[in-house]
């Protein structure tokens, strides 16, 4: 079989099964599908504070790679202010969240280490995973009595590679009594912070400082794509580490950096949180109304996998169903994505909601009478 065939052949295959992929653009529609729960990504006074701290700057791009022509001491200054909010000794920014875990896990792990990574984590996590010379497990989701049975065979350095809420559920790791496992076997947690950053912790610094875990925890990625509605992503770490992934961190040797323009995003986001901070009880507030419409009119109908997070998937098993529920919200008026096996299992498909600060109650008491009646 030819390459232009096979490729047909594969595609074909995600028709038949009702998974293929599209891009699509859907305007006028209530936002229930993006990450941007605290609103930044459409809010003016953030875009107002971005563009004026932008006129200081005398640079378009970045020019190189940070090892080249890339650094500059805004970044590392940023870099300084980013350690102080994730309560770390030093930080290192990346591109994107995606390439952090890629540089994190393919590099840090050696031959004969062993990586265990929870089941449903994120892909790049599993990539990096791929890519790293070291020995790789999954352990069944939040389950810690099967990560310490693995613990206890696992070879070399040991790493834990977990996420503090997980994407697909939007539930959150059982991070405490983790730490506790981790210390017991001595093994290294790499902790990916993406849907904490913003909306958990001081600061918006996620899950381990909300929990007073930060200390405890060896490499932290947060990413900025999500509730601080900018892009880039950083990893907290100590100047060890920070030195060694600025030695041996592939995506980081061998890219681009992030521009001028994206590193003033950064400062500016955390500087507006850190005068909003009162959002994240809005969000939290958000929450609690959606829950509360869903007991009511549709808990003894549909099963969910998340209770206090702005993610919220309703399970609708089959591709084909759940593409057909999330297809008719869309008519109604809601921007609602189905996920799809092979992102999640078979079986395990499902509504993927994200609450946001400017859903209003009407909003949200639509969407859920919506699904009520069908």
């Amino acid at each position: 079989m030819n390459f232009k065939d096979r490729l047909s052949k594969q595609l074909e295959s995600r028709k038949e099964n009702q998974s293929l992929r599209h891009l699509t653009v859907k305007p006028g529609l209530i936002d229930f599908t993006s990450n941007d729960y605290l609103g930044f990504a459409r809010s003016k006074a953030l875009k107002n504070l971005i563009d004026d701290k932008v006129k200081e700057l005398n640079t378009n791009g970045a020019t190189g790679s940070r090892l080249l022509s890339g650094n500059s001491a805004y970044t590392e200054k940023v870099e300084h202010y980013l350690a102080q909010i994730f309560k770390s000794q030093n930080s290192l920014i990346f591109n994107s969240g995606y390439s952090a875990n890629l540089a994190v896990l393919s590099s840090l792990p050696q031959r004969g280490d062993t990586i265990l990574y929870d089941e449903l984590s994120h892909a790049s996590i599993k990539d990096g995973a791929r890519l790293s010379l070291a020995n790789r497990y999954s352990f069944r989701h939040n389950d810690l009595d099967d990560l310490e049975s693995k613990l206890k065979t696992a070879t070399g350095n040991a790493f834990i590679a977990v996420e503090s809420i997980y994407s697909m559920d939007g539930d959150a790791c059982p991070l405490e009594d983790l730490v506790t496992l981790s210390e017991k076997y001595q093994a290294q947690v790499i902790l990916d912070e993406a849907h904490s950053t913003g909306v958990i912790g001081p600061q918006g610094s996620g899950l381990s400082c909300e929990l007073h875990l930060q200390d405890k925890i060896s490499i932290r990625v947060y990413t900025f794509g999500k509730a601080m509605g900018i892009h880039g992503a950083a990893v907290a770490c100590d100047q060890l580490l920070r030195d060694y992934l600025v030695n041996f961190a592939r995506p980081f040797i061998y890219t681009t950096a992030l521009s001028p323009h994206s590193i003033t995003s950064i400062e500016m986001a955390f500087t507006y949180l850190s005068s909003h901070i009162h959002l994240q009880d809005q969000a939290k507030d958000r929450v609690k109304y959606f829950n509360t419409q869903f007991t009511q009119y549709l808990a003894s109908r549909f099963t969910r996998t998340s209770l206090d997070h702005p993610i919220q998937t309703i399970v609708i098993p089959g591709n084909d169903q759940a593409k057909g529920i999330a297809n008719y919200l869309q008519n109604k008026g809601y921007d609602i994505r189905a996920i799809l096996s092979p992102t999640v299992k078979k079986g395990e498909e499902r509504l993927r909601i994200c609450l946001h600060i400017y859903n209003s109650d009407d909003d949200i008491s639509g969407l859920i009478h919506s699904l009520a009646v069908l």
